[in-house]
């Protein structure tokens, strides 16, 4: 890695929001992409982020409804985009790269999570799909843009969900192996965390740097649609009406922000990257087999997995970042 998972003390915790972590920091002239920046963590990240100063363009799934919830927001561009159709991604990437700007912060946070399985037009799962390989495609293809930022950053939202598993690189489809909707989804968040590994290493010579990030478990997300009653009761997180139940553990969607805007502008994070986040603060590591609800497991932050990952990725979505 270029940076080791060892915290740097910035100050910050579990309770600090993302307006706390962006502070006074100016980002008047900077462009932002936030996917899926119109709910949630997304919109959090989206006002923070524009509220500091910067351009921040949307593209979404679903436009019009982005265009409803980011109504009022200044300096906010709304684009269509679907992470599971590989022509969507390209025609945004495309327009947006012709437009000739510098894109100074990416933030890689659409995702969907424990889905029944189902498949894109590829075959692919639509998990790994949607959270990994939709991205990769993305930042590939806004490569010239990083590039002509001259100190750009690239966060990825991953998940304490990448302990459910490993990358399974015989058979990430689950077209051999039995469907198992939270195995799916942690592969993902553990592909996440590899991209920004091997993102990092590539980009940082070229000014680009990588980070991968933990928000928290947060309340009040549609992250849980998919689950049944008896998964919410077994996380223990939720009461037999389906109701969160509030704890010390949980976070609100300013908090759980707060790492998202902390890796994308704070300046505490100079000359670092290729790291997993969480709670505003580099994460630790830990070993495969902790018990510790916390940092980030080897198989996450394992470079020769990184690489084979980015191997991988290029095959499946046909495009070969050259960086």
């Amino acid at each position: 890695m270029s940076s080791k998972q060892i915290p740097i003390q910035s100050g910050f915790g579990p309770r600090s929001t993302a307006r706390d972590t962006i502070g006074t920091v100016d980002l008047s002239g900077k462009v932002a992409i936030v996917t899926g920046g119109y709910s949630g963590l997304g919109l959090e990240t989206t006002r923070v982020l524009a509220a500091a100063g910067a351009t921040v363009v949307v593209p979404a799934r679903r436009p019009e409804q982005a265009k409803i919830a980011l109504a009022g927001i200044a300096r906010i561009e709304h684009a269509a985009l679907d992470l599971l159709e590989p022509a969507s991604i390209a025609a945004f990437a495309r327009q947006f790269v012709e437009s000739g700007r510098p894109l100074h912060m990416l933030v890689n946070n659409a995702g969907i999570m424990a889905t029944p399985l189902t498949r894109d037009a590829r075959g692919y799962e639509s998990q790994f799909a949607a959270n990994h390989l939709g991205h990769f495609q993305l930042t590939a293809q806004l490569l010239p843009s990083l590039l002509k930022a001259q100190g750009a950053r690239v966060v990825s939202v991953s998940s304490r969900g990448h302990i459910f598993s490993a990358m399974h690189f015989d058979d990430p489809h689950f077209e051999r192996r039995p469907y198992e909707k939270f195995a799916a989804y942690g592969q993902s968040k553990t592909a996440n965390i590899l991209f920004a590994l091997a993102l990092d290493l590539r980009g940082q010579a070229h000014g680009i740097r990588a980070f991968a990030v933990h928000p928290g478990r947060i309340l009040g997300t549609n992250l849980i649609r998919h689950m049944s009653r008896d998964e919410l009761l077994a996380t223990g997180v939720f009461d037999a009406q389906g109701k969160e139940i509030e704890d010390v553990n949980g976070k609100t969607i300013e908090q759980g922000a707060a790492t998202i805007v902390w890796c994308a502008a704070s300046p505490q994070l100079a000359g670092m990257g290729g790291v997993y986040c969480a709670d505003a603060d580099i994460s630790y590591s830990v070993e495969a087999d902790s018990k510790d609800h916390a940092g980030v497991r080897p198989w996450a932050i394992d470079p020769s997995q990184a690489e084979r990952l980015w191997t991988l990725s290029e095959a499946l979505t046909g495009v070969s970042p050259r960086i």
